[in-house]
This record gives structure tokens, C-alpha cells and sequence, in this order.
């Protein structure tokens, strides 16, 4: 970890957060602007960057030797536009930036954005990286609330994510289910940031927000046609969360006639604390504090994330998710849990998992160049030949005008219809549709 922040609002060199922005990198829309919110309920000035443009692309790729994959392109051009702003004080920011271990080019992040840093005469920014390594444990050293919080933030942006992505393509009239989007993330915003609250009673707010919520979208009017084919959406984290790094891919499968079913945030949480423990058991430390510790602090998240859920109980019928540890099981026979690591290993074994749940096809996003899609792509012919030809489709994302949305997007739903007219996994609905 590069910089220790905790509810003391002390960095590890000992310097005050008062007064100080803290910068999130603008990985999904919701899930930034919410976690925001938990900076500033410390007292914190916090600024999610969730406006990249073609600005970003072009510092992103000055800064960049041009090996980098999309995502780090995206994230240095998006945090260049904050440092090269006339206003910005080197003496008063700090960037947040969590790194992750495996394979995947996400764990360079942060020490390669401290390199571009120095090369453009910002030596002294301040750069705080916690670790997937311990389940970003570090994120809050001298706060269980903190972390909580997090968790809480993280769940709810999952949950109106969800909310968008399975009304928006039935809504009667256009542009209706992402102004309650934006009124859901705003209502959350105001949650989360109340200072001086204790954990139980912003989960109290949280719940009472997201009953709020739920009404309105149930409230949307909308024609709930079961003629619609469900398409999940794997793949790399950020590409596939990022809507300008894809290309805004969703909303084209929805135009097309599909709904998305789109892997989440907490997944890779969720994986995250799959590792530590499998770590932990590597290290012989099976039965030890650590071990104790890891197991608690799944149990506490895992009874909270129902606890949210809960409230939409009947909405999510059908759209159940798998625990990692059935995830990795199902996936073994293509990629071993122990030697494939990071998102690889987990988009297929959500493309399994959908495909049990009725899915019509799959779409895995991944940057171009990336291990993790080129790796999982390789073993999804035998995907999908061990389930009924199901047909899943590779899309890869650079930062250019992406022409195989255009030219394969329209084609591969065409599959994706031919197979919901055959297949032999049926889906289930919830009670709303007709």
C-alpha cells in the first residue's frame, strides 16, 4: 500500500486529509459517485471521475507508451485532466488508485501513474493504493466502519445498476428509467455522505433508501414481453462496467431488442476474499487468526448483502448469482482455480451459470491485448460446445471508434435469437412479466 488512510484522516507521512480532495477513478458510474459519498462522510472532499471524453484519450495516450491496455489509458488521461487543470494543488490531492495481484496489467496502476507523475513534475501527489491481496482490507486500517460502508456502497450501486439494466429495455417511454436512475444515485449520495453516523444506523438509512427506490422503478411504466433475449455480459471489470470504454455496449444490445444481465462489482470482492483465504491456506495458516478474521468478515458481508437484496426480493427472481466457490467449481474443467487468476476464471464461470439460468448468449468485454479475455476466449468454444451451442461472442475495446459493435453486434443477436427459440435451459421470470 502506498499511502495509509483511516478514520484519523492521517496519511502514512503523517499529513492531514483535512482539507485535502481525494480523486476516484470513474470505474462505473453509480458505484464512484456512491463511494464519493463515504470519503465525504469523514470529512473528506472526494471527486469521482466519471467524465471521460476524448481529452482523456488523448492525454491517456501522451502519458502512455501505448503497451498500457484501455482501462489504465482511461484512468491516467481522466486523472492528467485533473492535474493539468489551472487549478489544481499538488499539496491538497490524492488519488486513489487499488491495485490487485494475478496476471492482469491493474496491478501496475498505481506505481506506473506514480512514474508519470514524477516524469511531469508532480513528485509530491500523493497516490493511496490498497491491495486485493488482503480483500482491500487496507482500505481501512483504522476503521471497520469504513470498510462497511464501502461495502454497503458497493452493494447498493450493484443493486440500482441492476435495477436500470432490467427495466430500462421495457420502458414505454424513452429516457424514464435513467432519470430514476440518476434520482436513485443522488438519494443514495445523500445517505451515504451524512457525517458522524454509525454503521447500524446508515444500513437503517441505506434500507429505507432502497425501498424508496425500488417503488419508483416498479413505478416506471413499462411492457414486460418475455420475446426479449437475455444476454449476460462478462469480462474485464472496468471495460465492462466503464460505459465510455465500451462504447456504451448495453445500451446497443438493448436497441437491438436485448436485455443485459451485466456481472457486478461485488463479484470481484467476492473473489478477492476467495483468494485471501485460498492465500492463507497456501501460507499454512489454515487455522490461524488470519483465517478467523477472513472467515468473520465474509459472514458479516454476506448477511449484509442479503439484507439489502432482501428488499428486492421479488425483482431479482430469476437473476440469482453464484456463490465464487461454485463459480470456481463449475469453471474447473476449462480453467483450474489454481493456476487461472483474476477475471478469467470468473466470466467463465458466470457464462456457465447464465447459461443454467436461461441466458440467450453471452458477450465478454475485455480490453484489446488483455490476458484475461484472450485467455477466456480461447476456452469458450468449449464452453459453449459442452452446452447446447450456446453462443457467446469476444468484443474487444481500445479506445477507437469501435466498428465490430456495428458490423457483429446485430449478427450475433440474430444467434442469440436463434438459440432462445431452441434451447433446452429455460429462464425464469419474475412475477411482472406478461
Amino acid at each position: 500500500m502506498d499511502l495509509d488512510i483511516g478514520l484519523d484522516k492521517k496519511t502514512g507521512n503523517g499529513s492531514s486529509l483535512a482539507g485535502k480532495t481525494v480523486y476516484i477513478p470513474g470505474m462505473d458510474y453509480a458505484g464512484s459517485r456512491i463511494f464519493a459519498s463515504v470519503f465525504k462522510s469523514m470529512g473528506v472532499n472526494a471527486v469521482p471521475n466519471v467524465n471521460s471524453d476524448s481529452r482523456t484519450l488523448e492525454l491517456g495516450s501522451k502519458y502512455t507508451s501505448g503497451e498500457e491496455c484501455l482501462p489504465e489509458r482511461v484512468t491516467i488521461g481522466d486523472f492528467m485532466k485533473v492535474v493539468l487543470s489551472p487549478e489544481f494543488d499538488a499539496e491538497k490531492s490524492v488519488f486513489f488508485m487499488p491495485v490487485s495481484n494475478g496476471p492482469c496489467r491493474f496491478g501496475q496502476y498505481a506505481p506506473y501513474f506514480r512514474l508519470v507523475l514524477k516524469r511531469a513534475g508532480f513528485d509530491h501527489v500523493n497516490v493511496y493504493s490498497p491491495s486485493g491481496e488482503d480483500g482491500y482490507g487496507g482500505l481501512a486500517d483504522d476503521s471497520i466502519t469504513m470498510l462497511r460502508k464501502t461495502w454497503l456502497c458497493l452493494i447498493s450501486s450493484d443493486i440500482l445498476r441492476k435495477m436500470l439494466h432490467k427495466v430500462r429495455p421495457y420502458e414505454k417511454m424513452q429516457g424514464t428509467t435513467d432519470k430514476v436512475f440518476e434520482r436513485a444515485i443522488e438519494r443514495m449520495e445523500y445517505v451515504f455522505s451524512r457525517p458522524g453516523r454509525p454503521f447500524v444506523q446508515t444500513r437503517r438509512d441505506v434500507l429505507a433508501a432502497l425501498g424508496e427506490i425500488r417503488y419508483e422503478f416498479s413505478s416506471i411504466p413499462a411492457d414486460y414481453c418475455k420475446e426479449r433475449p437475455l444476454v449476460g455480459v462478462v469480462g474485464e471489470i472496468f471495460c465492462r462496467l466503464n460505459e465510455f470504454s465500451n462504447n456504451d455496449l448495453i445500451r446497443h444490445v438493448e436497441e437491438l431488442g436485448g436485455e443485459c444481465w451485466l456481472s457486478d462489482i461485488c463479484e470481484w470482492v467476492w473473489y478477492t476474499n476467495y483468494e485471501e483465504k485460498k492465500n492463507l491456506n497456501y501460507a499454512g495458516r489454515r487455522y490461524s487468526m488470519g483465517m478467523l478474521v477472513a472467515k468473520a468478515k465474509h459472514f458479516i458481508q454476506h448477511r449484509d448483502e442479503k439484507m439489502l437484496y432482501g428488499v428486492f426480493k421479488n425483482e431479482f427472481k430469476g437473476y440469482e448469482e453464484l456463490e465464487t466457490e461454485k463459480l470456481m467449481d463449475i469453471a474447473k474443467k476449462y480453467l483450474h482455480p489454481l493456476t487461472a487468476i483474476g477475471e478469467m476464471i470468473l466470466s467463465v464461470g458466470k457464462a456457465i451459470h447464465l447459461y443454467n439460468k436461461g441466458a440467450d448468449g453471452i458477450i465478454d468485454i475485455s480490453p484489446f491485448s488483455c490476458m484475461n479475455g484472450i485467455v477466456s476466449e480461447g476456452v469458450y468454444p468449449l464452453v459453449s460446445r459442452d452446452h447446447d451451442n450456446f453462443p457467446i461472442k469476444s468484443l474487444y475495446f481500445d479506445g477507437s471508434s469501435n466498428t465490430s459493435i456495428e458490423r457483429d453486434l446485430p449478427l450475433f443477436m440474430e444467434m442469440v435469437r436463434g438459440y432462445m427459440n431452441r434451447k433446452n435451459k429455460l429462464r425464469v421470470y419474475p412475477g411482472y412479466f406478461g
